[in-house]
């Protein structure tokens, strides 16, 4: 369910397959998982049944592609990235990591017949950065000549695409400056005045921008941007509703970001950026990387973020001191030792700021939150 362009991977293969996700396979962790029209993880002693397409979700595969109802393996940049199941298959083997996608193709035909497909993998989570402006401008060209475009013209600057679909908001004074790379605004998506768009750049449905330079993003549906915001991706329904700076980062769903608060993109050496990962800090080699934003993360007013900052999911940061560069999930306060975000009082939160976009809080996602809650807050 991350959003990498201008599009959810899911998304993505539900396009290339022309049929609809009927469960993910992952961790007992993820059971009760729940998100809009996300598929249900798989349920304990059920079996895949033959037939079946088993994709490795780290593959962005491209919105121009389409699996061939002949094949049975399919590749992308020489590596298996889906299969169709030859046999009913258990799928523990799976879930507990010990099968790979490249065992059930071996068993199924050699991977010199199989066809390849497009795309890019996401090996490290800063790929999805990374690779954002060709895979923005790649997607726009893909995603164009499918929705219903608007015939009203608009200042544009640059010889790539402007799209905007019928029923996007554009108000007067707005620049879209497509020299470097199309835009597109998604339909109810709304762009107030004194807002300069720099593609390339993807404005999801019902998306609301207040103004300032927003430059080579992906803006998710029903967020509300204000500010400028650069080589970002937010995932949909996040609010940056103040000024301050976001560059090279990635908000997950229901952050909310305080006014002024301000992520360190560069290093003043210079130098690439290490991020914390659960296998500890690694090298990302980026010369440009922001903050991660956990889903339902928040920041007080005025906070700064260095580069390469991790926030957990659930985390509640504010205060005048610059956080750490990793804040575990559900972490409360100004600085470190943090406390715990108490649990009844996130989902109090949490389910109080859905309920302003219109979202219900479902009792299997209210597990779930409880459940990460339970096996990952501080302390």
């Amino acid at each position: 369910e991350l959003r990498a362009g201008a599009e959810i991977i899911r998304k993505r293969w539900e396009r290339a397959t022309a049929r609809t996700a009927e469960a993910f396979i992952s961790s007992p962790a993820l059971c009760d998982f729940e998100e809009f029209d996300a598929p249900r993880a798989l349920e304990p002693g059920l079996v895949i049944l033959a037939g079946s397409i088993v994709v490795n979700s780290r593959c962005i595969v491209s919105l121009d592609d389409v699996l061939a109802t002949g094949d049975s393996v399919w590749t992308c940049g020489g590596r298996v990235c889906a299969v169709r199941l030859m046999a009913d298959l258990a799928p523990d083997l799976l879930v507990a990591g010990s099968m790979s996608l490249d065992d059930l193709a071996h068993a199924i035909a050699p991977t010199a017949s199989a066809r390849a497909l497009a795309g890019r993998w996401v090996d490290a989570v800063w790929d999805f950065i990374a690779q954002l402006s060709p895979q923005l401008t790649d997607d726009i060209g893909a995603l164009a000549p499918t929705i219903d475009v608007t015939s009203l013209m608009y200042d544009s600057i640059g010889s790539h695409s402007l799209t905007v679909e019928d029923g996007a908001r554009i108000e007067p004074y707005v620049i879209f400056d497509v020299t470097a790379g199309p835009v597109m605004v998604r339909r109810g998506a709304s762009i107030g005045a004194f807002t300069r768009l720099i593609g390339p750049c993807y404005i999801g449905a019902d998306a609301v921008l207040v103004g300032d330079r927003i430059a080579n993003c992906s803006i998710g549906d029903t967020c509300k941007i204000r500010g400028e915001i650069s080589s970002s991706i937010v995932l949909g329904h996040s609010n940056k509703g103040h000024t301050g700076f976001v560059g090279h980062s990635y908000l997950g769903r229901w952050v909310n970001l305080g006014s002024g608060t301000t992520t360190s993109n560069l290093k003043n050496t210079y130098g690439t950026v290490q991020l914390w990962t659960p296998q500890g800090v690694l090298e990302t080699g980026q010369q440009f990387l922001g903050t991660f934003f956990g889903d339902h993360a928040k920041t007080g007013i005025g906070t700064m973020l260095t580069t390469g900052t991790v926030l957990g999911a659930g985390s509640n940061v504010f205060g005048s001191t610059m956080p750490p560069k990793y804040v575990p999930p559900f972490a409360w306060g100004e600085r470190e030792p943090y406390a715990a975000f108490a649990g009844a009082k996130f989902l109090d939160v949490a389910e109080k700021v859905m309920s302003r976009r219109h979202v219900s809080m479902g009792e299997r996602q209210r597990r779930h939150l409880a459940r990460v809650h339970s096996a990952r807050s501080p302390g």
